[in-house]
């Protein structure tokens, strides 16, 4: 800081601009709102984007499955047996690498001969919350709301 004396005043001080601590809360609390306005927008695509990702997760299982019951003549009794052939497949080929979880990181549900359908089979996933049997799970049988 540089002082300036001049003859008949007291000494001048010059101010070097920087940021007052209003300002810096005021910039603080803009960032603020625009977070809350845009972060709310990024984790409903992310959920929606989960969500479709299990229905096409699904679908894949059920075109596997369905190969598997034109193969053999019936349904697997687990998803295990789309990777490993149980004994009871005599055309049995390999119709899935591995069984995937859901993008929760839970497993899927496989019921043969399925409770909904029971001329085929139950596949369904618990959905974000999950807990099997509330709204969120995504399955492959028509419900009604």
């Amino acid at each position: 800081m540089k002082i300036n004396v001049t003859k008949n005043s007291r000494p001048i001080r010059r101010r070097e601009s920087a940021f007052t601590l209003v300002e810096l809360m005021l910039v603080l609390v803009i960032l603020g709102i625009l977070a809350a306005i845009v972060l709310p927008k990024f984790t409903g695509v992310s959920a929606n984007a989960q969500k479709k990702s299990a229905l096409t997760q699904i679908s894949i299982f059920a075109t596997s499955l369905d190969m598997f019951e034109v193969d053999n003549g019936h349904y697997p009794k687990t998803l295990n047996d789309l990777v490993v052939q149980p004994r009871d497949a005599q055309n049995w080929h390999q119709y899935m690498e591995s069984i995937p979880v859901d993008p929760w990181q839970n497993p899927y549900r496989y019921v043969c001969p399925g409770k909904h359908r029971p001329n085929s089979y139950d596949l369904s996933c618990m959905g974000p919350d999950a807990r099997e049997g509330t709204d969120d799970d995504i399955v492959n049988w028509q419900t009604t709301k």
